[in-house]
């Protein structure tokens, strides 16, 4: 059964909203997108590229899904790190309204999202990940139903105040164990968790 990951970027203050460019998502009136890219360099390149290297599909929600489909379709180097994973690959879709996905390999998921996310982690097999990006609502919906392997959450010393948010409110208690963590040149932080049960409460009384 394939591991599933989840990979985010994130300001300081959660926000996960349009790190990609000013008209990524100005959703709820958001203007500040492309946040991350004054911090991208080349270790943030290398680590995003070998998370990839990993991948054997993807899982997606609507809205990185579009945003995804509109760009990555464009870049045809098969070699490139990012696009030759998400052009070859199968990709996953979670949609209510969307019935006929133009980007090719793709499939969209109905239905009980438990049962198809279990499904599709026997399908990938033992050999690679199951892998989300961005995603926020979707990576919610997984981290609440415990189905999420590993959450790779690159952090940008960045405060936008505003914005769609990763962790919102009223997400399932989950205490996480820290497995992995870097600093790139940039000073993004990466840090790589894996679920570890119910949080543990004490006192210092």
């Amino acid at each position: 059964m394939a591991r599933l990951t989840v990979t985010t970027f994130l300001s300081l203050d959660g926000v996960v909203q349009g790190p990609g460019g000013p008209e990524e998502d100005t959703s709820g009136g958001f203007d500040q997108g492309g946040w991350t890219v004054p911090y991208a360099d080349e270790d943030m390149g290398r680590l995003v590229s070998n998370w990839f290297a990993q991948s054997r599909a993807f899982l997606l929600g609507r809205k990185t899904y579009d945003i995804f489909a509109a760009y990555w379709p464009q870049v045809t180097d098969p070699d490139d790190p990012i696009a030759g994973p998400l052009n070859a690959l199968p990709k996953h879709v979670v949609s209510r309204t969307l019935t006929d996905p133009q980007w090719q390999h793709s499939t969209v998921v109905g239905g009980d999202l438990t049962d198809a996310v279990r499904r599709l982690k026997v399908e990938v097999g033992e050999t690679g990940e199951l892998q989300v990006h961005g995603s926020p609502t979707l990576v919610q919906a997984l981290l609440d139903d415990g189905l999420v392997d590993e959450l790779r959450l690159l952090t940008f010393p960045v405060v936008l105040g505003a914005g769609r948010r990763l962790l919102e409110p009223g997400r399932t208690p989950t205490a996480l164990r820290l497995v992995e963590s870097s600093t790139t040149a940039s000073g993004i932080t990466a840090n790589v968790y894996q679920p570890a049960g119910r949080p543990q409460y004490g006192s210092f009384d």
